[in-house]
């Protein structure tokens, strides 16, 4: 089985994209519509190995939920990749410093983000 992957977008399409792609890497994923729901499923699922978040979503926005995720010692080294149509420097150094380690625009290229997902679960 699969290393486990969180996809969080408010985007059912995009969910589905991620996840196609990752299953056919051999990843296992689980999806959250928000940040809130991202949280909450990192707290109940310690299998998580990775979160692909979007940052713009309601309830919740995915800097909101890196923030909320690292704050439990437990989650520091989980790694968190931003997923977004966002680009601006300040909201990317903005995630690095929330805990994120890395930023894809969308439209993403499956064997890259599932290139970037290897070496980070790695």
């Amino acid at each position: 089985m699969g290393k486990l992957i969180l996809i969080v977008d408010d985007s059912a399409a995009v969910r589905q994209q991620v996840g196609m792609a990752l299953g056919q890497a051999g990843f296992e994923t689980v999806e959250a519509g928000d940040g809130r729901e991202g949280a909450s499923a990192v707290a109940k699922n310690p299998n998580i190995a990775m979160v692909i978040s979007d940052v713009n979503m309601p309830n919740m926005n995915g800097l909101e939920m890196v923030s909320e995720i690292k704050k439990n010692p437990s989650n520091r080294a989980l790694p968190i990749l931003m997923l977004t149509t966002e680009g601006q420097p300040a909201l990317i150094k903005q995630a690095k410093e929330a805990g994120a380690v890395g930023w894809i625009v969308k439209p993403f290229n499956a064997s890259q983000l599932v290139a970037t997902v290897k070496k980070l679960t790695a």
